[in-house]
C-alpha cells in the first residue's frame, strides 16, 4: 500500500474518489452518515478551492482505499468560527484535520499514523502552531451502538492530542434510517506542533 500526500491537481482529481470513501466509511458507528456524491462534492470544493489544502491518499494499486484531509483553518471559519470563539486562539495558527477515511480491510496497518504524520507535516510546513481535528458525539446508550464498540480516544491522545472543554461544533446530516437531518455535536481535539 502507497500513502501519499496530494495538492493542487491532483488532490482535485481524487476528490469523487474521497466523496466515495466517505459515503462508505461514515455510514459506520458512529456516523451513521446517509450520504450522497452530489453533497460530497459540494462539500469536498473546500480543499479544491483552498491552496493549502492537502489530501493524504492510502492506495491499494491505483486504487484509494483511504483519505485524510486538511486545510488551514481559516478556510473553514464558517464552519468553525463559533465554536472557537472563546478559546483566545487565533483560527490562523490552527490546521484542520478534517476526514479520515479508511476502508476496514485496510485498518491496524499503521495508515491512521501516517495520515497525521503527513497532515502535521504540512501544517509545519505553513508555520501553524496547533493541529486540531473533531469527531461526533454520541451517547453510550444510542440504541445503533455496536456491543464491543472501542473509540479512537487512546489512539487520539496518544499522539498527543486532548479535547478542548467546551469547544464543539454543530453539524447536520441525515443518520441512515431517517427522513431527515439533524444536528450533532461534534468534540474538538488539538495539540500543540
Amino acid at each position: 500500500m502507497r500513502v501519499e500526500a496530494l495538492t493542487g491537481p491532483a488532490l482535485s482529481a481524487a476528490l469523487d474518489d474521497v466523496g466515495r470513501l466517505r459515503i462508505a466509511v461514515f455510514r459506520d458507528w458512529p456516523y451513521l452518515y446517509d450520504g450522497d456524491l452530489a453533497y460530497e462534492r459540494l462539500y469536498l470544493e473546500h480543499y479544491r478551492t483552498s491552496a493549502r489544502a492537502v489530501l493524504v491518499g492510502a492506495f491499494d494499486g491505483g486504487s484509494l482505499v483511504g483519505a485524510a484531509t486538511g486545510t488551514p483553518m481559516e478556510d473553514h471559519a464558517n464552519d468553525f468560527a463559533t465554536a472557537f470563539s472563546q478559546t483566545g486562539l487565533a483560527l490562523s495558527d490552527i490546521f484542520y484535520c478534517a476526514e479520515s477515511v479508511l476502508l476496514p480491510a485496510y485498518r491496524g496497518k499503521g495508515v491512521g499514523h501516517r495520515f497525521f504524520d503527513s497532515r502535521e507535516a504540512h501544517a509545519r510546513s505553513l508555520g501553524r502552531r496547533y493541529v486540531a481535528f473533531c469527531a461526533v458525539q454520541r451517547p453510550d446508550d444510542h440504541p445503533a451502538r455496536p456491543d464491543g464498540y472501542r473509540p479512537l480516544d487512546a489512539f487520539w491522545r496518544a499522539r498527543g492530542y486532548a479535547p478542548l472543554d467546551g469547544v464543539v461544533a454543530k453539524f447536520r446530516w441525515k443518520d441512515l434510517g431517517d427522513t431527515v437531518d439533524s444536528e450533532k455535536p461534534l468534540q474538538f481535539w488539538m495539540r500543540e506542533l
